[in-house]
């Protein structure tokens, strides 16, 4: 099977938007722009769901633990959706993810970041840093 050469230049660009869409996706349901009783539905169920995924963590760090990912993952996804600083915003991206899934990993056990792909994510977040500029082409 012949891979069309367009490929080397399409995947990269998919990779961005795909990745940032999770990101903003996850921002709009802790919002409950997805609607009521779908994923968090909310912020409260959020930082609900952060307390367990950050159990080793004080009870008082969870809030702000909850905002600062919201935060990354919102710069980290419209960067991404927009293709900026590719390289850099893709391992950032890897970097959260990873964080994330050993927090899960420590908190919830391993099955968890594995059935939610959360590593998966965090390589092919590494991958598009190795095939992406470090900077946006113009």
């Amino acid at each position: 099977m012949n891979v069309p050469d367009s490929l080397p230049r399409v995947a990269p660009r998919y990779g961005q938007i795909a990745l940032g869409a999770a990101f903003l996706s996850g921002i709009a349901s802790r919002f409950g722009l997805w609607g009521k009783g779908v994923g968090y539905g909310s912020f409260a169920a959020f930082e609900e769901y952060t307390a367990e995924v950050n159990a080793f963590m004080p009870s008082w760090s969870i809030p702000a633990l909850a905002w600062a990912a919201t935060a990354a993952e919102l710069g980290l996804g419209v960067a991404l959706v927009l293709g900026l600083w590719p390289r850099q915003v893709a391992l950032a991206s890897a970097a959260l993810l990873a964080v994330f899934g050993l927090a899960m990993a420590v908190s919830l056990g391993i099955k968890s970041p594995l059935d939610y792909s959360v590593f998966s994510a965090s390589a092919a977040a590494l991958l598009l840093a190795t095939r992406t500029p470090a900077t946006r082409p113009t």
